[in-house]
C-alpha cells in the first residue's frame, strides 16, 4: 500500500507540475508583452508577498502532520480526530488574521510601491489574489494535512492540476482579449472557490468517520510555535528577495527576478513532488520499523541529492537560452544576464540537496531544539541581503540567500547524521562532494561550449537530450560511490519484477 500511494503520489504530482508549469509559462509572457515588466513586476510582487500569509499556518500545519504520523501508521481513529480537532481550532481562530491581513495589504501595499497603476486597481489585483488562498486555508487546511499524513497528497495533486488547467486556460483567454489586470485576477479567485467546493464534497464522501467535536489534543500540536520559526526561515528564502528588491530597487528589477526564479522554480517543484512523495512512508517507519527506515533512508537521501544536482544542471546549462527566446521582443529591461544562472543554481542546490536532512529532523519532531538555528539563518538572509542590494542590486540579494543557506544546510547535516541517525556526517557530505565536481564540471563545459538553439523545438530537442545524458550519469556515478544504497534499490526492484510474474501475493513488512 505504501508503494503504490508513493508511486502514485509521484506520478500524479510530476503531471501536475508539468502541466501547471507548462500553462503557467505563457502568463509572464502574455503579461510582459501586453502590459509590460512593471505589470509583471507587479503582479508577482503581491503573490511572493502573500506568500507570508502562509506563516499562520506553516506553524500547526507541519506539527499536526508529525503528530498524526504515528495514529495514522497504527490506525488509531480516535488519535486522529483529537489532533485534528485540535488543528481545526486552530485553522478557525487564525483563518480570520489570514482574511484581515490581506486587507491590510491591500491598503498598504500602494502607498509604499509605485507600480502606475491607481490605488483602487492595485487594491482589487491583491484582494482577489489574496482571499482565494485565505478561503482555502479556513475551510481545507487541516484535512489537508491529514492526506498528507495518509500518503494521499495525489488527491490534493490532482484536484491542483485541474483547477491550474482551468485558471491558467481562462487568464490565458483573458490576457489575449485585452481585459484589465483586475479581470484577469478575479477570473483565478472564482476558480479557486469552485476547487475548494470540489474538495470539500470529497472530504464529505471520503472521511464519514472523521469527528471535529470531540475533545481537542492540543499537547500533539504543542510545537506548533517552534515549528512556526522554521517555516518562517522557508517563507523568507521564497519570499524575502523579491520583498527587498520591490522596496530598495523597482518592479523592472523584479521582473527579472521572478522570470529566473519562475525558471528555476521548476527544479524546486519537481524535486519537492518526488521527496514529498516519500516522506509520509519514511515517517511512519521512523516510528514504527527504525531498521527499514535506516536503509529506506539511506537510499532515498543518496538518490535524492543525485536527482537534485542532476536537474539544477539541466536548468543551469539551458536558462539563458530559454530567456533568450521568452524575451524576445521585451525591451524594457534587460533579462538576459550571465552571472544569474549559476547564482540561481548554487541557491537551488543548496536548498533543495538538504531536504533529506530536513525532513529526518521533522519527522523525528526535533522542532524546538533547533529553531535558534532557523532564526540565525534568517538574520544571516536579512543582513547580508540589505547590505549588499544598494551595492549589487539583484546579486545582493542572492549572495544573502547562498550565505544563509551554506550555514544552515551545513548545519542541517550534522544535526540529521550525529543527534537522529547516530553516523558520520561524512555519509552524506561524501554524496554532495561527489555531485558538486560533477556540477562544477558541466558548469566548466557550460562555458566552453554553447549550445546551438534558436527556436523552441530545438530548445526542447536539447532538453530532452541532456536529460537522457545527465540525469543517467549523476545516478551512475553515485551507485559507484554508494554501492550499498545501490544494492538495495536493485534487490527491491527485483522484488517488485518478483511479484510481478507471480500475481498478488501477501505483502511483507519490507514491502509495504
Amino acid at each position: 500500500m505504501k508503494l503504490k500511494r508513493t508511486l502514485l503520489n509521484a506520478l500524479t504530482g510530476l503531471l501536475s507540475q508539468v502541466i501547471t508549469i507548462g500553462l503557467a509559462f505563457f502568463i509572464p509572457r502574455l503579461i510582459m508583452v501586453g502590459y509590460g515588466s512593471e505589470t509583471n513586476g507587479l503582479v508577482n510582487s503581491i503573490s511572493q508577498i502573500i506568500g507570508y500569509l502562509a506563516l499562520l499556518e506553516a506553524g500547526v500545519g507541519a506539527a499536526s502532520l508529525q503528530a498524526l504520523y504515528k495514529p495514522v501508521a497504527d490506525g488509531d481513529r480516535g488519535r486522529i480526530n483529537s489532533i485534528l480537532a485540535a488543528t481545526s481550532a486552530y485553522y478557525k481562530k487564525t483563518g480570520i488574521y489570514y482574511f484581515a491581513a490581506v486587507l491590510v495589504l491591500a491598503a498598504v501595499y500602494p502607498m509604499l510601491v509605485e507600480s502606475g497603476y491607481s490605488a483602487p486597481t492595485v487594491f482589487a489585483v491583491i484582494v482577489f489574489t489574496g482571499m482565494g488562498g485565505a478561503v482555502n486555508y479556513y475551510f481545507q487546511g487541516k484535512f489537508k494535512v491529514l492526506l498528507l499524513a495518509e500518503g494521499k497528497s495525489y488527491i490534493e495533486s490532482s484536484m491542483l492540476t485541474i483547477g491550474g488547467i482551468v485558471s491558467s486556460l481562462v487568464r490565458i483567454v483573458l490576457l489575449l482579449q485585452g481585459f484589465s489586470i483586475v479581470t484577469v485576477q478575479l477570473s483565478y479567485f472564482v476558480v479557486v472557490l469552485l476547487q475548494i467546493a470540489v474538495y470539500q464534497i470529497y472530504i464529505r464522501r471520503h472521511y464519514r468517520w472523521l469527528k471535529l467535536n470531540v475533545q481537542p489534543d492540543y499537547p500533539a500540536i504543542s510545537q506548533k510555535n517552534s515549528v512556526m520559526v522554521h517555516e518562517l526561515s522557508y517563507l523568507i528564502f521564497r519570499n524575502t528577495d523579491v520583498l527587498i528588491l520591490t522596496l530598495f530597487a523597482n518592479l523592472k528589477v523584479v521582473s527579472v527576478y521572478v522570470l529566473y526564479n519562475m525558471i528555476f522554480n521548476v527544479v524546486d517543484s519537481l524535486v519537492q513532488t518526488f521527496g514529498g512523495s516519500i516522506k509520509f512512508a519514511l515517517g511512519q517507519s521512523f516510528f514504527q520499523h527504525r531498521e527499514k527506515f535506516n536503509r529506506l533512508y539511506n537510499a532515498y537521501e543518496t538518490y535524492f541529492i543525485g536527482l537534485v544536482f542532476a536537474v539544477v544542471t539541466l536548468a543551469y546549462l539551458l536558462v539563458l537560452p530559454f530567456m533568450k527566446l521568452y524575451t524576445a521582443g521585451v525591451t524594457d529591461a534587460d533579462y538576459i544576464d550571465i552571472y544569474l544562472p549559476l547564482l540561481f543554481a548554487v541557491s537551488k542546490l543548496l536548498m533543495n540537496a538538504r531536504a533529506p536532512a530536513d525532513n529526518v529532523i521533522d519527522i523525528a519532531g526535533h522542532f524546538r531544539s533547533t529553531q535558534t538555528r532557523s532564526i540565525l539563518e534568517s538574520a544571516i538572509n536579512l543582513a547580508v541581503s540589505l547590505g549588499l542590494v544598494f551595492w549589487l542590486g539583484l546579486y545582493g540579494v542572492l549572495l544573502g540567500t547562498i550565505a544563509a543557506l551554506l550555514y544552515r544546510s551545513i548545519d542541517m547535516i550534522l544535526y540529521a547524521n550525529l543527534r537522529l541517525l547516530q553516523r558520520n556526517p561524512w555519509v552524506t557530505l561524501r554524496k554532495w562532494g561527489v555531485c558538486g565536481v560533477l556540477f562544477a564540471a558541466a558548469v566548466a563545459l557550460g562555458e566552453v561550449f554553447e549550445l546551438p538553439i534558436g527556436s523552441y523545438a530545438g530548445f526542447f530537442g536539447w532538453a530532452a537530450l541532456l536529460g537522457i545524458l545527465v540525469v543517467p550519469f549523476y545516478m551512475a556515478v553515485l551507485s559507484v560511490f554508494e554501492r550499498d544504497d545501490f544494492r538495495y534499490v536493485l534487490s527491491f526492484v527485483k522484488r517488485l519484477a518478483k511479484r510481478s510474474d507471480q500475481g498478488p501475493v501477501v505483502r511483507t513488512s519490507e514491502e509495504s
